[in-house]
Formats: structure tokens, C-alpha cells, sequence
């Protein structure tokens, strides 16, 4: 059996939140964390991770194939290489991400990572599949030039691991370093909302872009983090999704196709800001009551746990699961994912995504054991459950912590 060892990297992960966490309530900082943003930022993590199991190795072929067909050159693997490699990776980064700034199409995907208004480790997970597409695109520029595939993913590894460390504030300033490397001071400000902030450090690794290219700020003020309009959601869907919702509404209202190419192309500070309050009254509900009970967060936790489990599970087994397993697997998490959102959303829809994950199981156990007996009694028991008011109203008062689950499901 072949095991892939990166599947490592997420207990990894949860070590240094713990770690971090333990450190903001020994220094008294524990408002530093926020359960429901934290565990948003989680599941954004989560989803990226699995798709990535399914991507990586195609972007590594697309590496391979502009080296060995189209490169300008083939650089030696000599020590000096990989410095000049560290550089030119975070080079690449820099105009990546500072185009992931100023262009809309590209903000879309990566405003995800810039939403939560928490700044530690968890936030350094909200990293889409979109995002992650389009800055190896990015990266395609290293074999081109001349740096082997096999550099360049190693690298990447490396440049990767570093940004993790720089999403904390429990970290302060650290002086001579950052006339060299970005710090956790300084990726701060790179994602504080503050007017003086804004469109700073896109660096990752080095300081050196940022004063060249004239982006470069020191933290002086405590920074605000978030956007500068908060996204006031925990919902997956609406996360991922609403900046294109909002382009599409914004190339709705004008005519010709060049107007509409000047929005997706243009400048995030261009777009009507007036579009997303619009479309937040039109597609979030009335959340209820932001204090979470105890049981609730348990249960929302144990989402979390399952998630994080049967990904592990996945990466570790990847090579040697079938179509089947993986399907099934990634189904279930995403919608498992799709749940904790709407169960931090206050939908009222959640109970039938547990039908959804139900029918999953079935699916799953079904084609393993080459019969639709599985389906059909999952079938079977949802339609009786779907028919046992009781118990629906049981489960709706058990997750719903705002007032409407004190009433009946027939009063609403």
C-alpha cells in the first residue's frame, strides 16, 4: 500500500493552532479567537485541501510539460540555484498577488482569504481552489524560464510553509528581521482594512518587492482586519461566491460587451459598492441570536472533527482508494461543509442536508457492496423520518439557536 505522507501536514496544522491558542490564553488574549469565524475559516481550509488532492498532480504535468517543450533554458541543480529559485518564487508572488488585488476577476478568488476578521493561524487556511488554480498558472512562469519541476514544487512546499507563521498576532514585532522578511507584523497590515493599509506588503517571503515597487508599510496603528465592507457571513456558498455574484449583477447593469469587460478586468475599488448590501438583503436571512450554546458548538465541532478526519484518511489513502471512495468521500465532505455554514447561518433548511449526507452514505454503501439495498433503505428511512414531525421538530430545537426553534415547525 502506497500512503502519501502529506496527509501529515493537517495534524501539523492543528498542532500550531494549539499551540497558538494556548499562547493568546496564557498572554489573556483569547478574544483572539472566535469560534464561528475560526471555524469558517476551517472548513474554507478543508474544501481546499481535498480539491487540491485531485489538481496538484495535474499542475505538476503542466510543470513538466512547459520544462521539457517550451523552456527558455534548463538551469543547473547547483546550490546557488535554489536561492536564486527562493527569490524568483517570491517574486512571481508578488505581482500574483498584487494583481490579485487590483484586478476583480482575480479578487474574486481571492477575497476569501481576506474576509475573516480574525488574524491567526486559522485564517491562513482560507485559501480557495480558485485561488490556488490561478496562482499556479503563476507559478508556470518558473519551468518556462528554466528552474526544474522538481524545484519548483520543492519550493513552493517551503515558500508555502513559511506564510502559515505569519498569520498570527501573538507574534509582535520583530526589528532587524523585517528589514528582510515579512513578519507577522507586517502580513498584518496586509490584511487590516484601514484606510492607510490598504494595497500593502503583497510580499510573502521577502520585504525587498514591496520597497521596490513602493507598497512596503510598517505597522503604526492597530490594524482592523476583515474588509472594508465586513462580509457579515459565515455561509460557504456565500463566501466562495458572492464577488463573482457581484460582478455578474454589476455587468447586468450595463450595456455592450466592452463596459462589461472594463468591470470584470477593472479595479475592485471601482465596482458599486452599493451591489453587495443589495444582494446580501436579497440572499442572507436574518440570522438570529450570535450567542452559541455549549451543545451547539459541540455539534458544530464534531462536523469539523468528521471533516478533518475523513480527509486525512483520504490524502493519506489517495493513491490507493478508487473512483468510487474518492467520490463519495469529497461528496461528503463538501456537503458536510456546505452544513456547518448554513448551521452558522441559521438556514432553515439544514435538516435536509442531512438528508443529503444520508443518501450519500447509502450511494456509497451501496456501489462497495454492488447493491441498491443500501440506497433504498436510506431512502426508505428518510421518507419515514420526513413524515415523523416529531422528530424534525426535536432535531430543529437541538441546532436551531435562535427563537424560531422554540416554535413549532408548523408556526413557521
Amino acid at each position: 500500500m502506497e500512503y502519501n505522507y502529506l496527509a501529515f501536514g493537517l495534524p501539523a496544522f492543528f498542532l500550531f493552532v494549539g499551540l497558538e491558542y494556548i499562547a493568546a490564553l496564557r498572554k489573556n488574549k483569547k478574544h483572539l479567537f472566535k469560534y464561528d469565524s475560526s471555524v469558517a475559516n476551517l472548513s474554507i481550509g478543508i474544501a481546499e485541501r481535498l480539491m487540491n488532492l485531485f489538481i496538484s498532480g495535474s499542475f505538476f504535468e503542466l510543470f513538466n510539460y512547459i520544462y521539457e517543450h517550451h523552456s527558455l533554458t534548463h538551469i543547473p541543480n547547483v546550490w546557488y540555484v535554489w536561492v536564486l529559485l527562493l527569490l524568483a518564487t517570491d517574486f512571481v508572488w508578488y505581482w500574483y498577488h498584487r494583481l490579485g488585488h487590483e484586478i476583480n476577476l482575480l479578487w474574486g478568488a481571492h477575497i476569501v482569504h481576506h474576509q475573516s476578521e480574525e488574524f491567526n493561524y486559522t485564517a491562513s487556511a482560507r485559501i480557495t481552489t480558485f485561488q490556488a488554480l490561478i496562482r499556479n498558472i503563476f507559478w508556470c512562469v518558473l519551468p518556462f524560464v528554466g528552474f526544474h519541476p522538481s524545484l519548483v514544487m520543492t519550493i513552493l512546499v517551503v515558500h508555502g510553509a513559511y506564510s502559515f507563521f505569519t498569520h498570527t498576532q501573538i507574534i509582535g514585532k520583530l526589528g532587524w528581521f523585517e528589514y528582510i522578511f515579512i513578519s507577522p507584523s507586517l502580513h498584518g497590515v496586509h490584511h487590516a482594512s484601514n484606510e492607510k493599509y490598504l494595497n500593502k506588503n503583497y510580499g510573502d517571503l521577502f520585504v525587498f518587492w514591496d520597497k521596490l515597487f513602493g507598497t512596503y508599510m510598517e505597522e503604526d496603528e492597530k490594524p482592523v482586519y476583515g474588509l472594508t465592507h465586513q462580509l457579515n457571513s459565515y455561509s460557504f456558498m456565500w463566501q466562495h461566491f458572492h464577488y463573482f455574484m457581484e460582478l455578474a449583477e454589476a455587468c447586468r447593469r450595463v450595456d455592450g460587451i466592452w463596459n462589461k469587460l472594463k468591470i470584470v478586468f477593472g479595479s475592485p475599488e471601482d465596482l458599486d459598492q452599493d451591489i453587495r448590501p443589495e444582494l446580501e438583503r436579497r440572499f442572507l436571512p436574518n440570522k438570529g441570536t450570535k450567542e452559541l450554546s455549549a451543545r451547539f458548538k459541540l455539534y458544530v465541532s464534531l462536523q469539523i472533527v468528521l471533516s478533518i478526519a475523513l480527509l486525512f484518511l483520504i490524502t493519506l489513502l489517495f493513491k490507493n482508494l478508487n473512483l468510487e471512495d474518492k467520490v463519495f468521500g469529497s461528496l461528503f465532505i463538501m456537503v458536510t461543509l456546505i452544513y456547518v455554514g448554513a448551521l452558522l447561518e441559521q438556514r432553515k433548511w439544514i435538516y435536509y442536508l442531512e438528508y443529503v449526507r444520508f443518501l450519500i452514505l447509502g450511494g456509497y454503501l451501496s456501489s462497495v457492496f454492488d447493491t441498491y439495498g443500501f440506497l433504498t433503505a436510506a431512502v426508505f428511512v428518510l421518507f419515514i423520518l420526513n413524515n415523523t414531525a416529531p422528530l424534525k421538530e426535536l432535531y430543529l430545537r437541538l441546532i436551531y439557536q435562535s427563537e424560531y426553534g422554540r416554535f413549532s415547525l408548523k408556526k413557521k
